[in-house]
């Protein structure tokens, strides 16, 4: 690497203020049309929502730090729930905002000067399980303590949203970040740090770590959707303390969303295996 690469990259940096504000905005307006467009896709219990705009705040914690990434995707997340429910909406704000904040913020220092691609993959296991765990927990308690949902289902919902959240985020953040870093690796050089640069111009994203998160990533997935379509004692631990007539239909759509997504997982990770390098 050139020390003037080096050099325009110090000098972005040093901007201040001013640019890293731009940045955090443009992450969460991106973020936030991103998980708007798909916020009306939910869980089988009808709470949660699919989320593959993750790939957007992940690239801006890769490029720019944990701030940028962290607060970007925190303020995002604020405004897309917002929007959709038309006013400030409290779940997101004590649920989403803190998680999606530690979400990101860890995953751009747990990256930050030390990029590589497996360390990339750990990184992104770790903390979309973490994100996404938190959220839940947040979620159903506050939904609990506010009488909206039974204290009962805490467990199960919590448990439900944690793996649904991380099997379906996984593979966008695993199979589409890469290709998105490396596309602006080219266009904006002068915008990536040296450590990105390389890894993208010089590295290889490896086919077996890849393959082993993906495959990682649908084993629970899998088990929950088998484990709730045989056995009475799992379902009731997902749907037992919903309304009677509401359990078979919720029941019936986790063992079909959630082996559809494990089923999506495996077939990731096959494209995967015998892709070019």
């Amino acid at each position: 690497m050139h020390i003037c690469d080096v050099d325009n990259y110090a000098r972005v940096v040093k901007r201040g203020v001013a640019f890293t504000t731009a940045l955090v905005s443009l992450n969460a307006a991106l973020y936030a049309c991103g998980a708007y467009a798909t916020a009306y896709i939910q869980s089988p219990w009808g709470m949660g929502q699919f989320r593959p705009a993750i790939v957007i705040p992940s690239v801006f914690a890769v490029l720019f730090g944990p701030w940028v990434g962290g607060v970007g995707a925190a303020l995002g997340t604020l405004v897309a729930d917002s929007i959709k429910h038309g006013t400030l909406y409290l779940p997101s704000l004590i649920a989403a905002v803190p998680s999606n904040f530690a979400a990101f913020f860890l995953l751009g220092k747990l990256l930050e000067g030390r990029f590589r691609w497996p360390r990339f993959i750990a990184a992104s296991l770790l903390c979309l399980l973490l994100g996404n765990a938190l959220c839940a927990v947040l979620y159903t308690s506050y939904k609990a303590a506010i009488g909206a949902l039974p204290v009962q289902m805490i467990p199960g919902l919590s448990v439900g949203l944690t793996i649904w959240w991380f099997s379906t985020m996984i593979p966008f953040q695993l199979l589409a970040v890469p290709p998105v870093l490396r596309g602006l690796v080219k266009a904006l050089p002068h915008l990536t740090p040296p450590d990105v640069r390389r890894e993208c111009t010089e590295g290889v994203t490896p086919r077996r770590e890849l393959v082993l998160a993906l495959l990682l990533a649908s084993i629970p997935t899998l088990v929950v959707a088998v484990s709730v379509a045989v056995s009475q004692g799992v379902a009731d631990f997902f749907v037992g303390a919903l309304p009677a007539q509401v359990q078979g239909l919720v029941r019936s759509l986790i063992v079909v969303m959630f082996a559809a997504t494990g089923v999506s997982l495996l077939g990731a990770s096959i494209f995967v295996v015998f892709s070019r390098k």
